[in-house]
Formats: C-alpha cells, structure tokens, sequence
C-alpha cells in the first residue's frame, strides 16, 4: 500500500522528494544499475550535537524516498575517528586539562573520558550517536576511518595523490592568502582581503575536520599526506622526502623528534589531509549525493576546492547536495561539536518522541534554519504536532506537510513506535509536575480527563508521559516547579470582596458538574462571564478578558501561591476535588 510519502511527485513543494527525483537521475546517469549511494560525516571528536543530525537527517530522508520508490540505496556515514585530536574540549564529563597531551593524535587512540565503558575517545561519543539513530529509524552502513586507513584499504588513492601532489597543490594555490592583497584578493584593499581571510577560516571551523592544514609547509615541498609518528602516535610530523618509483618517505616529528623511513606502498599510519580525504571518498565509494554545511560556501572551503580536486585528481564527480543551515537551541548560537555542553540527539530523545524530532528536520527545508526548544517552547511544538496529526485524520491536511508527517512516523521498513493515546504534552508535564511522578496520583487525574474514555494504564500515554516527566525534572528550574499548598491562605480568602468570594462560590459548586479536563475548561472561563451577567458562549471583550484573567490570578494564588501556574482545568484534576474545595474554603 503507498503511503503518503510515496505518492509525492516532484511538482509539489516537497522538498524531499524534489531531491530524490534529482539524485536518482543523477545515479542513472553516473552509475546506471548499481545502488544509490548517500553520504553523511560525523567526527566524534566530542559530543555528535543537533547541528551534526543535520548531516545525517538530510541525506536519510532523501534515501529513504528513494527506497520507497524501489530502488536499492546505500547511506554512508562516515565516522572521522581517524583525524587528529584538536583540543580538549569543555563541559565533558571525566576530562580534564591532562587529555591535553594527547593533542595530535588519531581519535581512536585517545583515552576515553574518565568512567566510560568504551575502548576509546571515538567509540565513547560514537555510540550515544548510534543509539540515537537507531532509535530515530536512520538505516545506514558505518564506516570507520581509522580501520579504512590502517588496512590499507585507500593505499591506491594515497599513493596517486602523492603522485599528482603539484597538481592538487596547485588547486589548493588558487585559494591560499596571498601577501600580496592585489594578488590575493583580486585588486581588494588589506581590509577587506582580511575578511575574505577570516570567511575561510571561518568555513574550515566548521568543516567536518576542522583546524587540520592542507599539507602545505614542508622545506621539500607540498605533500598531501601525513604520517602519524612511530613513537608518540601525533600527527605533528613533518616529510623530508618522497620517491614515486620506491613510495619511500622519510618525515620527521617535531613533538618528539622521531624520524622514519618507510615504504607507503606498505605504511598504513597515517591519512591524507582533509580538503584531499573528502573528495579521495567521492570518488571511491561513488558518492551521488551528499550535503554540506552552509560554512562550506566560502571560498577556500573543504566542498569547494574538494570539488576541483576530485575532477582534476581523482577522476571522480562532486556529489550533488544542498548546503544546510545551522540548528538552534532556544536562542543558543551556531553549535560546535569541539565544546562541551551542547545539546545531543540523546537529550533531545529524553524529552521528545522520535516521530517529533524527525519531523523537526524533515518539515524544513535544509537551507532553513530552525531552532530546537528544551524550554516552554516544547509544549506549543507537541500541540502544533498534534494538530498535524488530527488533519492528517480528517483529510485537511496540506500534501507537503502530509509527506513530512509521514517521513516522521516511520520509513520505508515501517512505522516507529508512538503513543498509544497520545494526551496533550502540556497537560502530562502539569500532571507529572504537580504528583512528582507519583503513579497511582498520575493514573488517576489523566484517567479523569475523559471520564467517557478513561485511561486505564499509564502504559496507554507512553513513552510519552515519560518525555514529559523527563522534561519536567531535567529542563524545569526547582523555583519554577509547581507545589500545591498544604494549607488554605485564610488571610487572601479573608480579604476577599464580595464579587471574589461570589466566583469561588460559583466555581466550588460546578465541580462535580464539570469533573473532566473539558469540563473544567468551560468552567474557569464561564464563572467571569455569570459574573458579567453574560451567557456561557458570549464571545469575550477587553473587560471579560481581564475579568477572567483576575479570577485565574486568584486560584493560582490560592492553590499554588503563585500568580501563573499550569493550565487552571488540569491543575484542578490534578489537586483533587476535595482538596480543591479545602483550598478555596468551601
């Protein structure tokens, strides 16, 4: 049966499958017959953040409607584990300033943060970023650098770059700051050639292996590959010589003053540079299509010098791809991977299902940027999501934002796991807030909203009363967590005036009446209104408004001590009725 996803067509504003029309005619005409290839980079050179799912959510979107139509596809992602390691990043977790001596060398050879289970410093935050796609659906083949590298498996490839070295030097030439502003920069004046400077240095920050140089600077010329050292495993060598004919290569280390000769038709320590690595894999593993970040735009960036070196070097084709905007967090700046402290796709699954967080980057364009909340924000998201959910029921729904939904509740091997009876997101973390997650008290007040169509598990609202519950505890500040008062505040119910001890009067005695979440609702804004002498459906005014907020103002107060508290019909379920009465003085 074909989905919704499956039946766009490319002259809708389907972003995806716009794509996938492109990078299938694209395959065809490249490599007719043989699997789509898709690619993805990752470095887990610290935490894998939302900005780097980007990378992958992009390309997988795109082969997974590629696969619905039927063809086969393959998506690579490829771990960085081999390059260097920069700095010490920080806010993490068992790392100190002494991870610092192992600045230089491969990720697979750094310690892995103190109390981890895994080998290394790659594997330790590769695998927070496995589980987590795993969890989102993402089907894709992993392929690790360093044990590409250290098998040999490029030796053929390495071995023709330093062949043709002039020839990749050459291009990298044409972007390399000149002196000479007038040469460098085309007849720009100092200042602005600066900021043309600064732009690239700017795109290769945010590539994929940043900080590494070109290859450039050896007394006995360029070289596009360096050799990690024998004796203390750090990349800061230098060649001294290079012979075609033999492969032998002598370089020496400037960090510990070791020196080698080897054969590179035989060496496997060591890797070519980046702006050489990413278009050597195009062309070996076939890439059609492959996203950038938009840092990649600047002149001088990775993608597009990679683009000449794979032509002119490596006999290959630069992937298609569009360049990707940045993700927010709530307001936080651009995201890098080489700090500390910034939110992973593991956070963003504590919080939120994985249906939400798929459609978060398939309903965006990859050139728009959006921004992930870990704030209030995230109750408005889950109600715009199910809103979505409700006319994609209906048959109301726009046929984009059909494809998108359908993107994010499953793939082309079937539908991910949701909730049951999916509640309103808000009203679960009212309810978990104001019961401390307390079981028995949190079945009770959901199976309360619809007493037509009780809850009778807490199972039936999973997993996403667990998000909820997990957002409440981790994301809420303890001074902005609800606490129902113990006791009445006789002194406020003593001050009341007529007309205020008349709109609890009138509340206490709708209750049983109104015990359900619509109930309630109904109730808390039609007790202004009999107040105004206006009929329960009376549209409201400027005065009713203000009315009504005055009266929720003082069931706040008196239930939570606070002005401002959760929505007023499921604070009231959650208190309890007879507690309720008690508070407000019955």
């Amino acid at each position: 049966m074909q989905t919704v996803a499956q039946s766009q067509s490319s002259t809708e504003t389907d972003w995806v499958s716009r794509f996938a029309d492109d990078v299938i005619a694209e395959s065809e005409r490249r490599a007719p017959g043989k699997p789509v290839v898709v690619a993805s980079g990752l470095s887990p050179s610290g935490p894998i953040h939302l900005g780097n799912l980007r990378e992958v959510m992009t390309p997988h979107l795109v082969a997974d409607e590629i696969r619905r139509r039927g063809y086969t596809v393959r998506h690579l992602i490829s771990w960085d584990d081999y390059d260097r390691y920069r700095k010490v990043p920080g806010g993490v977790p068992g790392v100190d300033e002494s991870w610092a001596e192992h600045i230089g060398k491969p990720l697979t050879s750094v310690p892995a943060p103190a109390g981890s289970t895994h080998p290394n410093w790659a594997e330790h935050f590769k695998a927070a970023m496995t589980a987590a796609l795993d969890e989102l659906g993402v089907e894709y083949d992993g392929i690790s650098q360093t044990e590409q590298y250290t098998m040999g498996a490029y030796r053929e490839q390495i071995l023709h770059a330093m062949k043709h070295r002039a020839d990749i030097d050459a291009v990298l030439d044409r972007y390399r700051t000149k002196k000479d502003p007038a040469a460098a920069g085309k007849g720009k004046k100092p200042q602005q050639q600066k900021k043309v400077d600064e732009a690239e240095l700017e795109a290769e920050a945010g590539s994929g292996a940043a900080g590494e140089d070109d290859g450039s600077g050896g007394s006995a010329g360029y070289f596009p590959y360096k050799p990690y050292c024998g004796n203390c495993e750090k990349d800061l060598t230098t060649v001294t010589s290079y012979d075609d004919d033999s492969t032998e290569l002598n370089y020496t280390c400037t960090s510990c003053g070791f020196a080698e000769t080897v054969r590179l038709s035989e060496f496997n320590r060591g890797k070519l540079v980046w702006k050489v690595d990413w278009p050597m894999r195009w062309a070996y593993e076939g890439v059609i299509f492959e996203p950038s970040g938009v840092d990649h735009s600047s002149p001088g960036s990775s993608f597009v010098v990679g683009g000449q070196i794979v032509r002119e070097v490596f006999d290959g084709v630069q992937p298609i791809g569009p360049m990707y905007a940045f993700v927010g967090i709530s307001g936080m700046a651009k995201m890098s991977s080489s700090k500390g402290g910034v939110p992973t796709p593991a956070d963003a699954l504590k919080i939120m299902e994985a249906p939400l967080l798929r459609w978060l980057y398939a309903r965006r364009k990859p050139n728009q940027s959006f921004k992930i909340a870990f704030d209030q924000e995230i109750q408005r998201l889950y109600d715009e999501w199910d809103s979505l959910a409700r006319k994609v029921t209906d048959g109301s729904v726009l046929s984009a934002d059909a494809a998108a939904y359908a993107r994010a509740i499953g793939t082309a091997a079937g539908e991910l796991p949701r909730t049951p009876r999916p509640l309103p997101y808000r009203t679960l973390a009212s309810v978990v807030d104001i019961t401390a997650g307390h079981d028995e008290q949190t079945l009770r007040i959901l199976s309360e909203l619809d007493p037509e169509n009780p809850l009778t598990s807490l199972d039936e609202a999973r997993p996403r009363l667990d998000r909820a519950e997990s957002w409440i505890t981790s994301q809420v500040p303890a001074e902005a967590r609800t606490i129902v008062r113990g006791e009445p505040d006789k002194e406020l119910l003593g001050s009341l005036d007529e007309q205020g001890r008349e709109s609890l009067r009138l509340l206490l005695e709708g209750l049983d009446s109104h015990w359900s979440l619509d109930g309630l609702t109904t109730l808390v804004y039609g007790v202004p209104k009999i107040l105004a002498g206006l009929e329960p459906d009376a549209k409201p005014t400027p005065e009713l408004k203000a009315a009504q907020r005055s009266f929720f103002a003082l069931l706040y107060r008196l239930l939570v001590s606070r002005d401002t508290g959760p929505r007023l019909p499921t604070l009231l379920l959650a208190v309890g009725a007879d507690r309720v009465r008690r508070l407000l003085g019955a």
